[in-house]
């Protein structure tokens, strides 16, 4: 059952079109990544999937509701974390957490305190629950605006660009804190990001846009597939001339190239899992000391740059 189901959605601000009619769908607990360049359109995707600002033209039902006809109930279900997060500086974390927990009505003070201590112990904010948000790092003011959208347990959740601009430790915590959020099909998630690693690691399928257009919707792997050929590397204890005229002559070996400084063979072959064992025969028959044999496979980053920079 779809969570999220988008149909030949519009957006035109005058004559620009930041949205040129895409379609797709969103699982019930599946994280989906949208992909693109700066300007591709994920932003004024998301936003329009938020109820904050309205589509020119297409279809989207969010949780069974339309995003014009049932907006309010669109935003009690869906959580949003903004590209900058927005919160109120002069405010402590729960300050701020209980602003938004009374907004989103959770009425009484007791079940605001115990959802507010959940979530923030979940992030290791509890602690700091009493300091200021101005008083905070980059990484944990980012931890506490996912948290503030998580603050009514949300079927939906739509991230932009959740580890923008931070180091490498926090971006992990971050990315570690998605897969536990979708680990137990409770949300579904929308994860906009231009950084390929966080939509490899956490991402059921992608969707590549471009210019407001779709490119591409599928797995990691499958789009890793359709736009690139896995190479077949085998490292030696000594390269001979003996071993590549023993390649050369057989017919699954489409191309090969040698690397003298590793001493590996870099083999390009039909249907690597049935090729690889002949391969790896032919080479020890002909007096090959083997000493790895491993399948590179393209990234996903060697996928969308053929997508969308041709």
């Amino acid at each position: 059952m779809s969570s999220v189901e988008v149909e030949g959605l519009v957006k035109r601000f005058n004559s620009f079109v930041a949205v040129d009619n895409i379609t797709f769908s969103i699982g019930r607990g599946e994280v989906f990544g949208l992909l693109g360049p700066n300007g591709a359109g994920k932003t004024t995707t998301i936003r329009m999937l938020a109820c904050l600002i309205s589509p020119s033209a297409g279809n989207v039902r969010i949780g069974g509701y339309d995003i014009r006809n049932d907006s309010l109930k669109v935003r009690e279900i869906v959580g949003i974390l903004t590209e900058n997060p927005s919160l109120y500086e002069r405010l402590t974390a729960f300050e701020n957490m209980d602003f938004f927990a009374e907004a989103y009505g959770l009425s009484t003070e007791q079940k605001r305190y115990d959802r507010i201590k959940e979530l923030l112990e979940f992030f290791d904010l509890w602690t700091r629950r009493d300091d200021k948000v101005a008083t905070f790092s980059k990484g944990m003011k980012q931890k506490l605006a996912i948290a503030r959208a998580l603050i009514h347990s949300p079927q939906v959740l739509l991230l932009d660009e959740p580890t923008s601009g931070l180091d490498p430790e926090s971006s992990k915590e971050i990315r570690d804190l998605i897969k536990d959020l979708a680990h137990d099909g409770s949300s579904t998630v929308l994860l906009s990001t231009h950084r390929l690693e966080d939509a490899e690691k956490l991402s059921n399928r992608v969707m590549i846009i471009n210019k407001g257009k779709n490119v591409i919707v599928g797995t990691p792997d499958e789009l890793k597939k359709v736009f690139g050929e896995p190479i077949l590397e085998i490292r030696l204890r000594k390269l001979q001339s003996v071993l590549t005229e023993g390649l050369s002559k057989l017919i699954y070996v489409k191309d090969f190239s040698v690397d003298n400084e590793q001493n590996r063979l870099l083999i390009k072959v039909e249907a690597i899992d049935s090729s690889t064992p002949e391969v790896v025969r032919n080479i020890v028959l002909n007096g090959g000391d083997i000493l790895s044999v491993k399948a590179l496979y393209p990234s996903l980053e060697d996928a969308y740059l053929k997508l969308v920079k041709g």
